[in-house]
Parts: C-alpha cells; structure tokens; sequence
C-alpha cells in the first residue's frame, strides 16, 4: 500500500505528525508513505524513525508561497505519477481539497468543516479544542478505525548523541547536568502576528535567579534567529553556557539530557515534549491545552494578556521552583 500525507506547517507541526504516523505504520506495516512538507521543515524527519527504515519519503513543496497553476500542477503531477492507495491533507485551505479531487487517488481524506467535503471520499469532522496532536490524530478515522493517540516520541541516532555527549564535555555540564533556555521563536510567527518572544530583560531576571538557588549551569539554545537574544544575555549573565546544535537531531538529543527545559511556545517546545524532558513553556496568544499534552512534566504558562512579555519572571520561578 502507498499512502501520501499532505503536511502543511513548521518543524512544531510535523513532530506533532509523528503521533499520525506511527498509528499509520502499525495498521498497515507493510505500507509505503510520503509526506509532502515544506522545505523549511524537512529537517523534522531527521528523528523519524520511518525515515531511516526507508518505509517514509519525505517530499518538500512550498505550500506557503504564492503557488502558481504550474506549481500545483507540478505537485499533481507527482501525486498521479506514483498511484498512491490513500491520501490524507491536514491542509485546511479548499485549492488542497480540489487538488486532492483531482488526483483521482481512491481514499481521500481531510477534514469536513471546510466546506470542501464533496471532493473527498472519507472526511472527518475537525475538533481543534483538543491537543494538536489528538486532532491530526483523528483522520484514521478517515480508514475507518479509531485508535488512541500515541505520545509524541522521536528517535535519536547515534551520531546525534554522540554530538551532544561532546558538546556537555565542552560545555563543561556533562557530569552536572544542566537547565536548558530557548528563547526566541521564528520569524515566521511575527510575520503571521503571533506575539513569542520573551523580553531579553525578562529572561536576564529569571537566569540570574536561577544562578543564585542552584547549582546547576544554564545553557541557551542559539538557532540561527537567536543570536542577537543570546549575545545580550551572554553580556549581562557571566556564567551562562551557549549551544548551536547544527540540526533537529543533534537539538532533540541536546534536549533530551537537559534537566529542565525552559522556552516558548516553539519547535524545540514539542522536541522537548517527544524526549521526555521536563518543561516549562510560555505562551502568549496560542493555548497551552492545545500545544501540550497533559501531565506534571509538561507545565504551560499562558499570558492572561494575550501578550507573552507581559508574563512576570516570578511567576515562571514560581512554577520552577514549585515544581
């Protein structure tokens, strides 16, 4: 069986797949998937577990850009040419629910409150007030099963963790342990008007108390959009450590060691949430209960503003430290 997945989205979105994925593969073991992503967001299948099995081809298409008739075209094109069995689209724009239409592949499944549900074979009604997860989760349904949905996890390959191993050696955290910072969020999010960034002086309150109550070092996540964020803190917080993991996988495995995760509602947020580590996220105008799953480990600290620096850094000790 060949199966296709239509996954519009960042790197957050994608992770947030693999849930989907694994339910996939265990009712059909033997099946063959590809995931159309963005390019921005390929890199998310580094921790995919299917990817390195072979069984996952993942396929990048900008869904995000001004796509032109030769575009789409082109991506018709490709979906015709490998006779796919099934198709599922968490996109939720109707030219995706026409394009699905047109490829003519037998098993069609999306949402059904778009109205576009008359170019489907299977739709399925959207719940969006539950965990992202559960909700893209819910188009097996479009298979006709209904199965929990699996907590988020990842894979780390070796060569990951064995970056990570001497990134604590350099850092000189690996025999302390260490509390892990991402601060920033992407550009991508204040394009769309979404409010993720934590003030600079904020996050220089709470470190500094962090440095004072306990031993363990603070290192931040610098990506490639936090440098100016980290070069301020470096400046204003002597002892604090930084980190650039190259890729998802060497993120993840840098997470996954960590003892505390502190950031924003961000991709390296739902990392965090696949290894297991324990969390604690801001949120501003997007909703904890939809982001996280439930459980102690994963704490979400939503602005009662809608504005994320309008959380007071007492309030984040607070849940630190109570916690």
């Amino acid at each position: 069986m060949r199966i296709l997945a239509l996954v519009p989205g960042g790197i957050g979105d994608q992770i947030l797949f693999f849930p989907t994925l694994d339910s996939l593969k265990r009712l059909y073991p033997n099946a063959y998937i590809d995931v159309v992503v963005e390019p921005r967001s390929k890199g998310a299948y580094r921790v995919s577990k299917f990817f390195h099995d072979k069984s996952l081809q993942v396929l990048p298409f900008d869904f995000k850009d001004r796509n032109g008739l030769a575009d789409w075209g082109n991506l018709l094109g490709i979906m015709r040419d490998r006779e796919y069995d099934a198709v599922i689209s968490l996109g939720q724009r109707w030219v995706v629910g026409l394009l699905l239409w047109l490829t003519g592949i037998p098993i069609r499944i999306s949402y059904s409150d778009l109205g576009n549900s008359w170019l489907l074979t299977n739709p399925v009604p959207l719940k969006t007030e539950q965990y992202a997860a559960g909700m893209y989760h819910d188009l097996l349904q479009g298979f006709g099963v209904s199965m929990p949905c699996p907590e988020l996890s990842v894979t780390l390959l070796k060569e990951d963790l064995r970056w990570s191993d001497d990134e604590q050696q350099r850092l000189g955290v690996k025999d302390s342990g260490y509390i892990l910072i991402h601060g920033g969020a992407s550009q991508l999010s204040q394009i769309k008007g979404l409010d993720k960034i934590y003030p600079v002086e904020k996050w220089q309150q709470i470190i500094q108390d962090l440095q004072t109550r306990q031993p363990l070092p603070v290192v931040l996540i610098q990506g490639p959009e936090d440098k100016p964020l980290c070069d301020k803190l470096v400046r204003s917080c002597p002892g604090i450590k930084v980190t650039s993991p190259p890729d998802v996988g060497k993120l993840a495995a840098t997470i996954a060691a960590a003892n505390l995760m502190l950031c924003t509602d961000s991709a390296p947020m739902h990392l965090a949430v696949a290894v297991q580590t324990y969390t604690i996220a801001l949120f501003g105008p997007t909703d904890p209960a939809k982001l996280l799953p439930s459980g102690d480990r994963y704490i979400g600290i939503q602005s009662s503003t809608g504005r994320i620096a309008d959380i007071s850094p007492e309030t984040v000790l607070e849940k630190v430290w109570g916690g």
